[in-house]
This record gives C-alpha cells, sequence and structure tokens, in this order.
C-alpha cells in the first residue's frame, strides 16, 4: 500500500463518525501491534533500491536518446547506433549484438520496415544488449551509456539549440493533456513550435504550415479509395487551404510522402512542375519558395496524414530547408502523432464509457446519476491533478455530453475532495455528501493509475440493492477491461487485436464494441 491508499484503508475501516479518542487509540494500537521482521524490512529496502535504481536509469537513458537526437527528430537510426554499438569493447560483443537486435525486432515488429528507434524503443535495445552481454546486467548499462555518451559531442550552442526545441515539443503534448480532448489547442502548438524555429533558428523564415489527414474517399470513390483532408493551417492560409481535399488524381507530392513514407522537399517549387497551389490569388510568378511534405506515422509506423510547410509567402531569396530543420520537423510531426492519438485514445475509452453507461441504466434505476471524468495534470506546482467533467448521465437515459468541459481544481471543490481521493488512491471511494451517498471508482491506465472517474450517485440510499449492485460490478469490470485493451492499441510494441481491425478505425464504434465483446466473453466463462 501507498500512503493514500492506507490512510484510504484506515478511513473505510473507522467510519465516518468515530470519534477522536478512538482514532487515537487505533493508532496506538496498530503502532505496537505492527512489527516488522528483519527480512521484511531487507526485503522492503530492496524493492525501493530497485525501483529508484530503475528510475535512475531511465533518466539517464532519457538523457542519452536526448544527446544523440540533437535536433529533436523523436527517434534515432538503427544502424547508426548499431554500428556505434559493434565498435565496444573493440567489436568482441558482435554476437551479442546480433541477438539482441533480433530479439529487439521481435518485440517492435515494424523495426523491420523502418529502422528507426523511439526513446523507448532504444532504451529496450540497450536494456537487451546489456543482459546479452558476460556479467553484471547494471554494470553492463552503465558501461554502454558511458561508451555512447562519449561517443557523441555535442557544443554549447547545440545544446541549447535543442533544448529550446525540446521545451517547444513538450509544449504540443502538455496541450493535448489538457485541452478535454480537443485538437485546436494542439494544432495551435504546432504551429506555435514551427514559427517560433523558423524564427530563431531558421534565418526568420516566413512559413505557413498544414496538416492533412487520411480519410476514405467516400465522396468521389472513383477517384481512389483514400484523399487528404486540410484539417488545421496556419491563420493567413485558412481562407485558401482548411477544409480543402487533395485527391490522388490531382498535382501535389502529399501523396508520394504518404506512400514512401519519408520526407519529400521541393527545394524550388517553381521549377518542379507538380505542384499543387491553393491559393490561385497569388500570381504565377509568385509562386517561388521551398516546400517540405512530412508524413505523420502512428505509434505503429503507419502513415495517417501529412504535415506540410512552404516558404510561397517570404520574399526572400535563401529559404531553402536546411537539414537540421527537416529533423527538427521530424520532430514536430512526432510530436503530434503522439498529441493526435492521445485525444483519439481518450475520445475512444469516452465512447466505451457511453456504451457502458447505455448498459447500465436500465438494470440500475436506483442510481441517480453518473458523471465521468478525465484526469489532467495540473497546470502549475501547487495543483497536481485536474478533473474534466466529460459526462453526465441519469437514471431517465439521458446523457450529456459537455462540449465545453469543466475544469475541477482540487483547492476549489473541497466538497468534491473524495474524487481526488480517488486518483491519489486509484481504489473506490465511498463517502456521503450533503446526505446524499456517492462511489468514486478509478477507471485505471496501464501502471495503475487513475486516467478516469466514475462518479456514481445512489441519493439517500446507502446502499444498491444486491441485483443492481452486482450489475454495476460488472459493468465497472467490463469497462476497466475495455479500458486497458483500447489504451494497449497506443503501445509502439503491440500490434491491433482483430477485434478492432475488424472496425474501420476513423470512427469510434469499435470502443463500443470492446465492451459488449468483453461482456460477451464473460458469459462465455459464467456458461
Amino acid at each position: 500500500l501507498n500512503l493514500p491508499q492506507f490512510v484510504q484503508l484506515m478511513e473505510i475501516f473507522v467510519g465516518e463518525d468515530i470519534s477522536l479518542p478512538t482514532v487515537k487509540r487505533l493508532i496506538a494500537f496498530i503502532k505496537e501491534g505492527y512489527k516488522q521482521t528483519e527480512e521484511e524490512k531487507m526485503e522492503q529496502l530492496e524493492k525501493i533500491h530497485r525501483i529508484t535504481r530503475l528510475a535512475q536509469r531511465k533518466l539517464l537513458l532519457e538523457a542519452l536518446f536526448e544527446k544523440w537526437d540533437n535536433n529533436a527528430s523523436g527517434f534515432l537510426d538503427l544502424e547508426e547506433v548499431d554500428a556505434v554499438l559493434s565498435t565496444f569493447k573493440e567489436g568482441m560483443e558482435k554476437e551479442a549484438l546480433r541477438k539482441a537486435k533480433k530479439h529487439l525486432c521481435s518485440r517492435y515488429p515494424q523495426l523491420s520496415r523502418v529502422r528507426k528507434l523511439s526513446p523507448k524503443a532504444f532504451q529496450t535495445f540497450l536494456e537487451l544488449v546489456a543482459s546479452e552481454y558476460t556479467g553484471d546486467k547494471d554494470e553492463n548499462i552503465d558501461n554502454l551509456v558511458e561508451f555512447l555518451t562519449a561517443s557523441v559531442e555535442r557544443s554549447r550552442t547545440e545544446c541549447l539549440q535543442s533544448l529550446t526545441r525540446r521545451k517547444w515539443l513538450h509544449n504540443i503534448q502538455q496541450a493535448a493533456e489538457t485541452s478535454g480532448v480537443s485538437m485546436e489547442p494542439v494544432y495551435k502548438a504546432v504551429f506555435k513550435a514551427l514559427s517560433q524555429d523558423a524564427e530563431a533558428h531558421g534565418d526568420n523564415k516566413k512559413i505557413s504550415a498544414y496538416i492533412a489527414l487520411l480519410e476514405e474517399n467516400q465522396l468521389s470513390p472513383e477517384r481512389r479509395q483514400i484523399l487528404l483532408r486540410y484539417v488545421a493551417c496556419t491563420a493567413d492560409d485558412a481562407p485558401y487551404v482548411l477544409n480543402q481535399i487533395l485527391y490522388r488524381d490531382m498535382k501535389g507530392v502529399s501523396f508520394a510522402a504518404v506512400e514512401e513514407g519519408k520526407p519529400i522537399h521541393v527545394p524550388r517549387v517553381q521549377l518542379h512542375g507538380n505542384i499543387h497551389f491553393w491559393n490561385y490569388d497569388r500570381p504565377v510568378e509568385e509562386r517561388k519558395g521551398s516546400l517540405l511534405v512530412l508524413p505523420l506515422h502512428n505509434a505503429h509506423w503507419r502513415v495517417f496524414g501529412i504535415l506540410g510547410l512552404d516558404t510561397l509567402q517570404d520574399q526572400c531569396e535563401k529559404t531553402i530547408f536546411l537539414t537540421h530543420e527537416i529533423s527538427f520537423y521530424q520532430g514536430v510531426s512526432h510530436a503530434f502523432s503522439k498529441a493526435y492519438h492521445h485525444i483519439c485514445t481518450l475520445q475512444n475509452v469516452l465512447q466505451m464509457a457511453v456504451t457502458a453507461l447505455d448498459w447500465l441504466y436500465p438494470r440500475a434505476p436506483s442510481i441517480h446519476t453518473v458523471i465521468t471524468y478525465l484526469v489532467e495534470p495540473g497546470k502549475d506546482k501547487t495543483c497536481d491533478h485536474a478533473l474534466r467533467k466529460m459526462i453526465t448521465a441519469d437514471n431517465t437515459g439521458h446523457k450529456e455530453i459537455h462540449s465545453s468541459p469543466v475544469l475541477l481544481l482540487r483547492k476549489e471543490n473541497l466538497l468534491r475532495d473524495y474524487l481526488f481521493k480517488c486518483i491519489d488512491s486509484s481504489e473506490v471511494i465511498r463517502t456521503s455528501v450533503c446526505g446524499e451517498y456517492h462511489i468514486a471508482v478509478p477507471l485505471r491506465d496501464l501502471s495503475g493509475q487513475a486516467l478516469g472517474i466514475f462518479d456514481i450517485s445512489i441519493g439517500h440510499h446507502q446502499k444498491l440493492p444486491p441485483h443492481e449492485h452486482k450489475d454495476l460490478q460488472k459493468m465497472l469490470k467490463m469497462a476497466q477491461a475495455a479500458c486497458s485493451e483500447i489504451l494497449k492499441m497506443s503501445l509502439e510494441e503491440t500490434e491491433p487485436t482483430c477485434v478492432l481491425e475488424a472496425e474501420h478505425v476513423a470512427n469510434l464504434r469499435h470502443a463500443g464494441i470492446l465492451f459488449h465483446w468483453f461482456m460477451l466473453q464473460d458469459l462465455r466463462e459464467c456458461v
């Protein structure tokens, strides 16, 4: 038990109406009666030491990755890392390296195609290499980190540039985590990062940027199966680009970037001959500048759209994108992909929650309301967590999905402190607020932390009828199972299950189907 969980256990044990002297006697009794054996003490110390060591190693490997990934592209070239590692111990460990690479490719199947290491895959690779070497694994990792750190040199200017760029990339992820599942703040953070970098590290280029996502072509099926819809762009380009559709039979290099899965750089668009210009108001003689189209990859390295940049608005002669700029823009596309799929995952979780509530409401009429919250990180040091009110459902079957979700802070909602205790402990909290009984149930992520909460109000009844309580427990169990499956989808080392592959990923139906699928599995096990 951690501290919040222990406190919650004690609060449940003593109840709400216990006197202070009784609480003090209980504390004295526990202090006197709880004896830790020497063996238990050693086990606890070893566990703490192991957890601390793993946390330190993670930070060390993250710092190493960032030193190698100087332009904040978000990944490293596997062959480049392999080439340097093959010189470790004067090339005496090449067989161990070969075995580690084999294990790595089996864990991350996409590596056989793309040969790119994410921070997580890089850490896994070094851990696999260290485990294949003879001797102590921890010592091997320390030696590997020291060797790889010494193999690259960065100037102070390069380090500062990298640090600044990572701060901008972090802002994109933060926008996703605090947006209430809205994409607009993410789009703004992406374009801000691009414009800030163009100003600070790109000779003050004036750039246009836009994001287009792949969709199934249901508008004009005769024009091929998929299309690109432009969902966001820089403000000046909105009248010409926003909501436009690019078909495969139109001019442009965007579909080539999608098919090849690699950036396409056109240094001088006026000389290319196959560029689609959305702004028809711009005279032909002014259609000069550079174009860069970057494919957007998901965690399994499948392309789902493009990020485009051009310098057509810049009147300067030298507007070609340099290598370090292109690498950073790849980092922006990678950060956008993470942010986009984070929001898609939460939208799927919410859709699953809607399906679960639909299943519950006719079976548990004694439940007055269920409010579904998402947990967000606090925006400053005084606020550890915040709650975003997403769905309200009552016992009439009416549901409200909040288009502008209200944000709840702990310090401003003392009567809802039980919800924040639920976050702290990741455990079920039962309490009474103004005579109304509530059950706060966490929806946990894959690490066991609360990512959402069902706040279930049962009115003035202390308990639900047994059959309703049983159905509520079943709903919560299936909702958690479906939530875990949705979260596994976003892991780069996990391929989608056949259940989800059978559904069209562009909509949210599969999340609801998952809930019923787990319910069916449970029924089969009971039979």
